[in-house]
């Protein structure tokens, strides 16, 4: 096979060693080999990249293990052509399987061009991307906590679930302030607290909210509350963030919004996981790919096999 890249270099990379092998060609055309382990510390990986480019080494492929390959990747990023490589595109034959041999067989795949190259967006997606994965956890978080809390009403038997189609909108969330304060809710209660359309059924939401709490079910009730507290604080403080890194994509991010059926936070997330430079997927087809919508195809033999996630 023709050798694309002279000086290259395969790394193995593991939560605490990664095996790095270093392929050259000769003056004569021989291919030598060097292989080192180093450490995971920050100082192994400068020291990594030191013997890195006294190798004069072009080009690094690794596997995207995990999250072991990032700070790796974060290193090594400005200073080489990286490549991320799916372990599953790049597994080498059964056998024998050792770190050093793992390490040999993407340096030669490498070499030869045979990697093809995960998507890696530039660092400011990449801090996007963290940011509106993180939103996307804390609203399970909020909507889960939520939950619970309705779950321990009906046990406690308060029916405010019944009567309120929105437990924790402006009325839900005053008259659940109340209860957490007091331990109980009165119907002078139920009158301060109750707004809008709600006024109208002032006393169906006050027999609702009489029920057979015990001080157990409000301390749960309590830390729940507490825990929503900060959900949406820090809820509201990613959005800022969010919005912050978004500026340099405004244009791109209000024209995604014009699309039928994405929101500000839709757009959000796809500049976020696809970026807004399209050079790294072809055509539609592989960006479709890319996201998983595309089925794939098993044939054999003449016959089309269906496959199973």
């Amino acid at each position: 096979m023709e050798v694309l890249y002279s000086r290259c270099a395969g790394m193995d990379v593991h939560q605490e060693t990664i095996v790095v092998c270093v392929l050259t060609s000769g003056e004569e055309g021989q291919v030598e080999s060097e292989t080192r382990t180093f450490g995971t510390m920050t100082k192994h990986l400068f020291e990594l990249l030191k013997w890195l480019e006294n190798k004069a080494v072009t080009h690094i492929a690794m596997e995207s293990t995990g999250v072991y390959w990032k700070p790796v990747y974060n290193i090594l990023e400005g200073y080489f052509d990286v490549t991320v490589a799916n372990a599953q595109r790049i597994k080498n034959v059964p056998g024998r399987k050792t770190d050093v041999c793992d390490a040999e067989w993407i340096a030669k795949l490498l070499r030869v061009g045979l990697i093809e190259r995960s998507f890696i967006p530039s660092e400011d997606v990449r801090e996007l991307r963290d940011l509106c994965r993180l939103r996307k956890k804390r609203l399970g978080n909020l909507t889960a906590e939520k939950n619970r809390i309705q779950k321990y009403l009906e046990c406690a038997n308060v029916k405010l679930g019944t009567v309120a189609s929105d437990v924790f909108g402006v009325s839900g969330r005053n008259l659940l302030e109340k209860l957490i304060t007091k331990g109980y809710v009165e119907a002078e209660d139920v009158e301060e607290s109750v707004k809008g359309r709600l006024r109208s059924k002032k006393d169906a939401i006050t027999d609702s909210m009489l029920g057979t709490i015990t001080p157990h079910q409000m301390d749960l009730i309590r830390d729940c509350w507490e825990h929503i507290e900060y959900l949406e604080k820090s809820l509201s403080q990613l959005e800022q963030k969010i919005d912050a890194h978004l500026e340099p994509y405004r244009e791109e991010y209000e024209l995604l919004q014009t699309i039928p059926g994405v929101s500000e936070a839709t757009a959000a997330a796809l500049i976020a996981e696809i970026g807004v430079h399209m050079d790294q997927f072809p055509s539609a087809d592989h960006l479709s790919s890319w996201a998983g919508l595309a089925p794939g195809n098993h044939e054999s033999a003449g016959k089309k096999k269906v496959r199973r996630a």
